[in-house]
């Protein structure tokens, strides 16, 4: 790979962010860390683990929340149903030894567990933030499980750039922009036209985690539009390879 041959926008969360900057760099890239949403994890939330055969995580922040509202507690033997590899990577590092992971879908995750759960052995914690995509317990429930959700964390959006970034984007000094979730896409759409900052995306390559958050993107005027084939990190960088080598 041709070294810096792209300067590239991670928006990701910094937990996430980092991990990911170093792989970038790691692979020639030079990269901007720009954390539109924030993870504030809830003192507050109520968590119930009694009566529980599995958890499902569709985020690492999930995961990462859980650890934080109750490191002692948590019974590492229990079954992990996690979205994607991220999460289920983030589930193992925790600790947890039967990790599972759907393809990247919150759709795909819940026929996983409804096909491994039997409705009498216990029941299922989502363990998730204050806005979710889908809904997976009215799945789980519709299929007889005993499924509860635990909101233990909130995403808190940016309210502005940062003015280095704002500069890079005037000086068309930002090649691709990386975006996970259809929320920061649309995030990131609402800071680029408050800015005045919207025409600047002609210089700019979207490479988005999906059909959905292109689409959320799709009022700014992108000069290319790439989208994973997968909803999985590894996809997506493999979308920004194809960008970099100009496909």
């Amino acid at each position: 790979m041709m070294v810096a041959r792209k300067r590239v926008l991670v928006t990701r969360p910094i937990e996430d962010a980092v991990p990911l900057a170093r792989n970038l760099e790691a692979n020639g890239f030079t990269v901007v860390i720009e954390s539109l949403i924030k993870i504030r994890f809830l003192e507050g939330a109520a968590l119930d683990l009694s009566g529980l055969q599995a958890l499902a995580f569709t985020s690492a922040n999930g995961v990462r929340a859980l650890t934080y509202k109750a490191p002692d507690e948590i019974d590492k033997g229990l079954t992990v149903f996690a979205v994607g590899r991220a999460t289920a990577a983030a589930a193992c590092a925790a600790g947890f030894e039967d990790v599972r992971s759907a393809d990247g879908d919150v759709g795909e995750l819940a026929p996983l567990i409804i096909g491994a759960c039997p409705p009498a052995a216990g029941a299922v914690l989502h363990v998730a933030g204050s806005a979710r995509v889908g809904d997976l317990i009215g799945a789980l429930q519709g299929a007889g499980l005993d499924a509860r959700r635990a909101v233990l964390y909130e995403a808190v959006a940016a309210q502005a750039f940062m003015e280095p970034l704002r500069r890079d984007i005037e000086a068309k000094d930002i090649d691709a922009v990386l975006i996970f979730s259809p929320r920061t896409s649309a995030l990131f759409v609402s800071l680029m036209t408050d800015a005045g900052l919207a025409p600047f995306a002609q210089s700019m390559s979207l490479v988005a985690m999906s059909p959905a958050v292109a689409a959320a993107a799709a009022l700014l005027p992108w000069g290319a539009v790439k989208v994973a084939e997968m909803p999985e990190q590894e996809a997506l960088l493999a979308a920004l390879e194809q960008v970099a080598d100009g496909n």
